[in-house]
């Protein structure tokens, strides 16, 4: 994997909080990445003053390497190399699919119990149109954990049916789970690209809860040197906390367990 570029050095507000650190080692570091922060800079995004790769490079006193990525409105864990080698082995381990990667998302209607999605898709890089694009092969296992029904009007229907799904991706294409889940008839709440206006507006305005509803909860990677496959799970932002609550949904709601090693 080329080694991705970093970013000249600024100055954070030394008040902004610090990047939560699930588990470090002298190879990587892991962390849990809040909604709404950009992992590096964008030019689409020329207002940002904080940036996931440069807190956590000046929180820990060294570079650090992202070899994934999650969208910005994502929260969740993430892994970054601590060096250019471990960068790119853990990279050629995405390539190469070696890397177990664990969703929770909020849909609407009642999802499907379990299916496998199937789409191929076609790359978003907001550089060419996206038709001239090739369609390629993705693939995601998704699952019904529970499903809420609320007496209100949202829509057409007296009531608002929503579902909490587990995701799984087996191949890392852009907005996957949420073009996916989208395509199936089930969008994620918050998702303004794929989603449902009036559903984004209901969850902001009614429940108190903005943002896209979808968490990288657990990761499991094959560790670039020990060799053995480590096991890192995170919790769920507070707002998606009190939602959880809030449906009758708490027995999902992740423990923040010790690390794990899978031989």
């Amino acid at each position: 994997m080329a080694r991705m570029p970093q970013s000249h050095p600024t100055l954070q507000d030394k008040d902004a909080p610090e990047l939560a650190v699930l588990y470090r080692d002298a190879s990587l570091v892991v962390i849990h990445k809040p909604p709404g922060m950009l992992v590096h800079r964008s030019p689409l995004a020329r207002g940002e003053t904080r940036f996931v790769v440069q807190t956590l490079r000046d929180q820990l006193g060294q570079r650090v390497y992202p070899v994934h990525r999650l969208d910005r409105p994502t929260s969740g864990v993430m892994v970054f190399a601590l060096s250019p080698t471990v960068a790119a082995r853990l990279g050629e381990a995405f390539t190469q699919q070696a890397v177990s990667k664990r969703y929770l998302a909020v849909v609407r209607g009642i999802g499907p119990e379990h299916d496998v999605l199937d789409y191929a898709l076609r790359e978003e890089d907001g550089r060419r149109p996206k038709a001239e694009m090739p369609a390629m092969a993705a693939l995601t296992e998704v699952r019904r954990l529970d499903s809420v029904e609320l007496p209100v009007a949202v829509d057409r229907y007296p009531q608002a049916r929503y579902s909490l799904m587990e995701a799984r991706p087996r191949t890392g294409r852009r907005h996957q789970i949420r073009r996916h889940l989208s395509q199936r008839g089930y969008p994620i709440i918050g998702d303004a690209k794929h989603g449902k206006g009036n559903h984004n507006r209901f969850f902001r305005d009614r429940l108190d809860c903005p943002g896209l509803l979808l968490a990288a909860v657990e990761l499991t990677i094959p560790h670039p040197v020990e060799g053995a496959r480590l096991h890192v799970q995170c919790g769920v932002s507070p707002g998606l906390h009190a939602l959880f609550e809030r449906f009758g949904w708490s027995g999902h709601i992740p423990a923040v367990a010790p690390i794990g090693w899978k031989r």
